[in-house]
């Protein structure tokens, strides 16, 4: 088993998308969702940013359960109300499911989403990032606790990416086992706070 943690600089419920029983990671992350070492069952940890004021604090975690192509994720009946609707709730707003290939150009398609440019045109930057992770990574056991996140004892900081990229191999297997024990524990699985930066919309709530 392996363990993958990474930093979180901003959360809007977009990736990791936690609602409607599943956690996926379908966009941002390509280093994560094609890495050749990623297995079924191996985890992947979220950790909190200097820019969210969370440094070192637990956002999610999600164990590893499926890996699905860009293709399968946008036809398979269980992720449908993972299609944004942009003037829809902030559930409906994040959608992560938006894209999928023109079946006779094999050219991506980007609907409109969070990740397009305003006008509903595609990003050519987002693009490009996202569909390099060639995967999205589906489970059913994750823990997202948003903006509910807690500081993490300091006996489990070497799980956190302190850095850009990705944290992987170097994370000690021990102590990521002990983490797992101890968040098992602690919490149930599913969600237990909402995204962090939905509070810029609480105006409109």
């Amino acid at each position: 088993m392996a363990y993958f943690s990474y930093k979180i600089e901003h959360d809007f419920g977009l990736a990791p998308n936690p609602f409607g029983g599943y956690c996926t990671l379908a966009v941002c992350k390509p280093t994560i969702r094609n890495n050749k070492n990623l297995q079924m069952d191996d985890w992947i940890i979220g950790t909190g940013s200097t820019k969210l004021d969370r440094l070192h604090h637990l956002i999610f975690a999600m164990k590893v359960e499926e890996k699905l192509t860009f293709n399968d994720y946008w036809d398979d009946p269980r992720f449908q109300y993972k299609k944004p609707e942009i003037n829809g709730s902030l559930v409906q707003m994040y959608g992560d499911n938006f894209y999928h290939q023109n079946l006779n150009t094999k050219k991506w398609i980007q609907e409109n989403s969070a990740h397009s440019l305003e006008s509903g045109m595609k990003n050519l930057d987002h693009l490009k990032i996202d569909v390099e992770g060639k995967y999205v990574l589906v489970s059913k056991t994750f823990y997202y606790l948003g903006d509910k996140s807690i500081l993490l004892p300091k006996r489990f900081w070497e799980i956190c990416s302190e850095g850009r990229n990705m944290k992987g191999p170097s994370i000690s297997e021990r102590v990521a086992e002990d983490f797992v024990s101890w968040l098992q524990k602690k919490y149930s699985i599913g969600i237990h706070g909402d995204p962090i930066n939905w509070v810029k919309y609480n105006r409109y709530l």
